[in-house]
């Protein structure tokens, strides 16, 4: 299979801390030893993508903010990552005059002006620098890479980009334009890394539209270029698309409004709701011994852990889309084998005599037996030991999760709400989960109460609605988010018929009493054990009409762009007819693990096809509701 973006990104990055040369595979020399500079931009780029043991065996001794305060070291050369801003290209000319480096490799994230280029340049000149500054580059990686399938276009700064900047009431044209050529630059980035022209489809009318226009033009504008295009000649050789384009669908958040608030059964998105988990990396407090502590003595502090949920983790890859009581399940069954394996090496050990007083004479046949054993044993130890550190891990987040789930009844909103989204009967009504004191907080019950909301066919009469209201406030919820949602569906007038989330649902399997035995390390009486049915989410399901060129009238009218038709309107365009084997979802306005998942799933039953979900930003449901909550507030 062809590199994934991931993969063309790492190598992005590792080609430019070799200096902007392809590193060399089998070199015994040692590497030159470099500093990296970089700003938040960067440093969230290269986290996710490179551990600082990589970054070592490439010779990077020290990483460092830009805007910190660093003390020259001035016989080593400096490669540069940062955003070509103001301030970031104040902070290099300074760097220059203070004769920080040896040499100074520049790299911008993203295309610098002409402009600033000058300014560096008369700062090298007067700073009498200008043999040392060995290399410019624009390196287009503007976006951020979280699986090898997903990437979203900034951590930073995102609330400038972020479903609420588009939406707002009051948005002036000259702010609208800034935000979509911030979302286009980084498109651009993620194509040009990826080393591929897409077909470019998307609706009509709203922001998608918006981003689409810009980035044709601006795709064209360099295909037309051919001396300094960014998708001929060398990088293109490696282009994972020989044959064959890829589709790129943009979509705009305000499609459906419901997945991002909905309570979710999978690990991964569970993780994002639940806990504190950005670019990869999940933090979590950790409780310092459970003990009581006596009474009068100070509680103990908590401490903050992270871990990094990254690519290497096996469990992690193959886990992270199962349904939660899958994975406690799994953990423990890791846990059970792992302890078989530890429980041998200690066995071996007292046979050999390592243990206790000697235990009579030992047979020599049996000692060098034992001895090869033992050798086996010793030898698998860090393989023993790395897995032991990921079932710590898993353990300890898959607790946490566990937790939230108990204590808020998760289950039981994540079981109402598929029900809501698929018209499902209900056994409960709306009002007791609401009421019910020991089920969630406020803003679970928000989220319920706005997913009922958005997929009603006939919004509930003024009098049910009061009650609602009534029975929200008295839980403490603000129920701004629901003026903002009340408007969007007056403006949108989109029927969310029941097709609009297919025929989802969840098979309860009972309780969990089989599934765990009492030697569990999950204690998961009372939680449902439930079952997720394939369904396909709006976003999944305009991709698969588009993919598979089915004629929908939900698709019928998206808009075609073929950047490499240099002429001719959208009418005249000669279309693709066949399927698409490779596609790219883009959501404008912001994404979840729910539709990335949802994808994942969709993509996993159509051998030989490849899907990538991106997102201008990502949130959990919580950031979403804030987000809606300052839209709606009068």
């Amino acid at each position: 299979m062809a590199a994934s973006v991931r993969e063309k990104q790492a190598a992005a990055l590792k080609r430019m801390l070799n200096f902007n040369t392809s590193p060399l595979k089998n070199t015994a020399a040692e590497p030159v030893w470099k500093v990296l500079i970089y700003d938040r931009f960067g440093q969230d780029i290269i986290s996710p993508l490179l551990a600082v043991k990589e970054l070592r065996d490439m010779g990077i001794t020290l990483h460092l903010l830009l805007h910190s305060d660093r003390d020259p070291i001035p016989d080593v050369p400096a490669i540069y990552f940062v955003m070509p801003t103001e301030e970031n290209i104040d902070r290099i000319c300074q760097d220059l005059r203070n004769q920080l480096y040896e040499s100074y490799y520049l790299n911008f994230i993203s295309a610098i002006s002409r402009s600033k280029l000058e300014d560096i340049a008369s700062a090298a000149l007067s700073a009498n620098a200008v043999t040392q500054v060995t290399k410019v580059f624009d390196q287009y990686l503007n976006f951020i890479t979280l699986e090898d399938d997903m990437f979203i276009l900034c951590n930073q700064n995102k609330e400038l980009i972020s479903y609420h900047a588009i939406n707002k009431p009051d948005i002036m044209d000259t702010e609208m334009e800034a935000i979509m050529d911030t979302i286009v630059d980084s498109l651009f980035c993620f194509f040009v890394t990826l080393g591929a022209v897409p077909i470019i489809r998307c609706p009509r009318g709203n922001a998608a539209e918006m981003v689409a226009v810009k980035l044709d033009k601006k795709l064209r504008e360099n295909l037309r270029d051919a001396r300094n295009s960014l998708f001929t000649g060398d990088n293109m050789g490696a282009g994972q698309f020989s044959f064959q384009r890829p589709l790129f669908v943009l979509a705009d958040r305000n499609l459906d409004l419901a997945t991002p608030l909905h309570h979710t059964w999978t690990y991964q998105a569970l993780i994002h709701d639940v806990l504190d988990f950005h670019l990869n990396r999940v933090s979590m407090d950790e409780s310092v011994g459970s003990e009581a502590s006596p009474s009068g003595a100070r509680p103990k502090k908590k401490n903050k852990k992270s871990y990094d949920l990254t690519a290497a983790d096996k469990f992690w890859q193959k886990h992270k889309g199962s349904p939660f009581p899958e994975v406690a399940e799994s953990v423990q069954e890791e846990l059970d084998t792992y302890r078989a394996q530890e429980d041998e090496v200690k066995r071996l050990k007292s046979i050999m005599g390592l243990e206790g007083e000697d235990e009579g004479p030992i047979s020599s046949i049996s000692m060098s037996d034992n001895t090869a054993k033992l050798t086996s044993a010793v030898s698998s130890l860090p393989e023993l030991l790395e897995k032991k550190r990921l079932i710590d891990l898993h353990t300890n987040v898959a607790t946490a999760v566990l937790d939230h789930i108990k204590s808020r009844k998760l289950d039981v909103y994540f079981e109402y709400e598929e029900k809501l989204m698929s018209k499902s009967t209900l056994e409960k009504s709306l009002l007791d989960i609401i009421s019910d004191p020991d089920a969630g907080t406020p803003e679970d019950k928000m989220r319920l109460f706005l997913i009922f909301y958005i997929t009603a066919l006939q919004p509930p009469s003024e009098t049910d609605l009061d009650q609602y209201k009534k029975a929200l406030l008295e839980t403490g919820c603000d129920l701004s988010s629901l003026n903002y949602i009340k408007q969007w569906k007056a403006f949108t007038k989109i029927a969310a018929t029941p097709s609009n989330y297919g025929n989802s649902g969840v098979k309860p399997m009972g309780l969990f009493s089989r599934v765990m035995n009492s030697g569990s390390q999950f204690v998961m009486e009372g939680v449902k054990h439930l079952v997720l049915k394939q369904h396909n989410l709006p976003v999944t399901r305009i991709l698969d009409n588009l993919m598979e060129m089915k004629s929908n009238p939900e698709t019928d009218d998206y808009r075609y762009f073929d950047p490499k038709m240099l002429r001719g309107s959208e009418s005249s365009t000669p279309r693709n007819k066949n399927p698409f084997q490779e596609a790219i979802v883009f959501v404008v306005g912001g994404g979840n693990y729910i539709e990335y998942q949802n994808l994942v799933d969709y993509t996993k039953a159509k051998p030989g096809k490849r899907v990538l979900y991106g997102c201008s930003e990502l949130f959990n449901a919580g950031q979403f509701i804030k987000q809606l909550s300052s839209l709606g507030q009068k």
